[in-house]
């Protein structure tokens, strides 16, 4: 592209050699300064400015034959302003051309105040066009320079989202297969017991064993239901809520372990995230219950007040503590309420009561703003 530009100039420039009265080596070499230095205009723009600013001066000072126009010049003052490095560069240059003109013009070459101010004002422009080009071109190195940021932000966006996914379904299986193989577990050790001394007691025993399996199997479906593709979306069941709590009461109530659920207030609408966590926080108690407490009764409690839905689930187990107000070291049950508490706004805490027995208790956000 720079050999076609110095071309294009060396035409205009070398037209007055067939009509020019004299012709002289000289001539010929100032006349080629001003168009071969061009073939590097782009790779050092300064540099070229100004040898071709030196040889315009010299065709312009002999004048044989001369140029109509700096052709040369005009081209390298623009690139000049273009593609510049530096900005001292740049303003350095034009100012020594208003510097120089005038009293070149006026005072060397006799110009009236027409021929001055064109002399004077057509370097100028070419300057303007030029910084007018690297504005353009810096705006548009800033937009896609933005656009990549932005997609970028979107895909560390796109990353976060997913990892909080991952976990959510994550804590999900872990509340499903901890519950569900806790009752499995409970059962089957209690089937050896009962199967030739009460028959009857052994089938309730097996049945609470098969609902346990079923009953994980149907939720594994439905959390692992987020991993499939988008043309499964319409058959994916929704996630266990406050309205299934009755039923995860009655299924611990197989195990042996006697459970109560008592509601204060008026129910209402809650968040979507809310309603879901109630009964993950509910159904983990319960295990922990089941799988460590040794306790004979629980009671599971939801009381609703203008604020907040607040969950108690107790037992008179002899659980054990969470061991500091941060449950830092507290089992991966534990964490995973506290987790889906903190994730809904809401708070939480667990520890063992003054007269045995442990609790769970949970408040999650729950403001009239949505009463159904």
């Amino acid at each position: 592209m720079d050999v076609l530009v110095a071309a294009a100039v060396a035409v205009p420039v070398f037209v007055p050699f067939a009509t020019a009265p004299e012709v002289t080596p000289l001539g010929v070499v100032v006349n080629l300064g001003t168009v071969v230095p061009l073939v590097w205009r782009r790779r050092a723009p300064f540099a070229v400015a100004l040898v071709v600013a030196c040889f315009a001066m010299a065709v312009s000072l002999h004048h044989r034959p001369g140029q109509m126009l700096q052709y040369g010049a005009l081209v390298a003052i623009y690139t000049l302003a273009d593609l510049g490095r530096h900005r001292w560069q740049r303003w350095g240059f034009i100012g020594a051309l208003v510097a120089t003109i005038p009293p070149g013009a006026l005072l060397v070459k006799g110009n009236d105040a027409g021929e001055f101010m064109f002399t004077l004002l057509l370097p100028m422009t070419a300057f303007l066009l030029g910084t007018l080009a690297r504005t353009a071109r810096e705006r548009s190195e800033a937009l896609a320079e933005r656009s990549v940021r932005l997609e970028r932000e979107r895909e560390v966006e796109a990353a976060r989202a997913a990892a909080e996914e991952r976990a959510r379904i994550a804590r999900d299986m872990h509340d499903v297969l901890a519950h569900a193989v806790s009752i499995m577990v409970v059962q089957a050790e209690a089937g050896p017991v009962v199967v030739r001394s009460d028959p009857d007691q052994a089938e309730r025993v097996f049945d609470a064993i098969a609902d346990a399996g079923r009953d994980a199997m149907a939720q594994l479906r439905r959390t692992l239901g987020v991993l499939k593709e988008e043309r499964d979306r319409g058959v994916r069941a929704p996630q266990p809520t406050i309205g299934a709590l009755p039923g995860l009461v009655e299924h611990v109530n197989r195990t042996g372990v006697r459970v109560g659920l008592t509601v204060e207030g008026a129910r209402r609408e809650v968040p979507a995230d809310a309603d879901v966590a109630a009964y993950r926080i509910v159904q983990e108690a319960l295990t922990n219950t089941v799988k460590h407490a040794g306790a004979r009764t629980a009671e599971v409690r939801l009381r609703w007040t203008d604020r907040e839905l607040e969950i108690t689930v107790t037992d008179d187990g002899q659980g054990q503590a969470v061991g500091d107000p941060g449950w830092r070291r507290g089992g991966e049950g534990l964490i995973g309420i506290r987790e889906r508490v903190i994730a809904c706004g809401g708070t939480a805490e667990a520890g063992p009561l003054p007269d045995g027995g442990f609790r769970v208790l949970a408040r999650l956000p729950c403001p009239a703003a949505v009463t159904a």
